[in-house]
């Protein structure tokens, strides 16, 4: 498992971009672990978002943020960034970083919660104008 911590995130106008960062609290590299971004909005479940993979950088999207958000990694930082463009109100969550470094999980499981064993506490994203 790793400790993971995302910062970034806050209050965004409707239309609007805000960029959210994941690291390993140790500053341990994420570059060799598949990451997935889920968000909880108030009185719902929480919900995948996105996710990269290590082996090859492909990535998926939730058809909810397709087009609009990106997942990437910084390599040299070992970090993984989530820029969020064209922002909607319903984007509204707690969003959480989860890091698989189990092995052994298909390439293509990217979704479920149980891909994941280590996740961070979540940040606060508001889009409101």
């Amino acid at each position: 498992q790793v400790q993971l911590v995302e910062s970034g995130g806050g209050l965004g106008q409707p239309g609007g971009s805000l960029k959210l960062s994941c690291a390993a609290s140790s500053g341990r590299t994420l570059n060799y672990y598949k990451i997935g971004w889920f968000r909880q909005a108030p009185g719902k479940e929480r919900e995948w978002v996105s996710c990269i993979r290590s082996s090859d950088g492909s990535t998926d999207y939730a058809d909810s943020v397709k087009g609009r958000f990106t997942i990437s990694r910084d390599n040299a930082k070992g970090t993984v960034t989530l820029q969020m463009t064209s922002l909607k109100p319903e984007d509204t969550a707690v969003y959480f970083c989860a890091a698989s470094t189990v092995a052994g999980v298909p390439y293509t499981e990217c979704s479920p919660e149980y891909v994941y064993d280590s996740w961070g506490e979540g940040a606060q994203v508001i889009v409101s104008s």
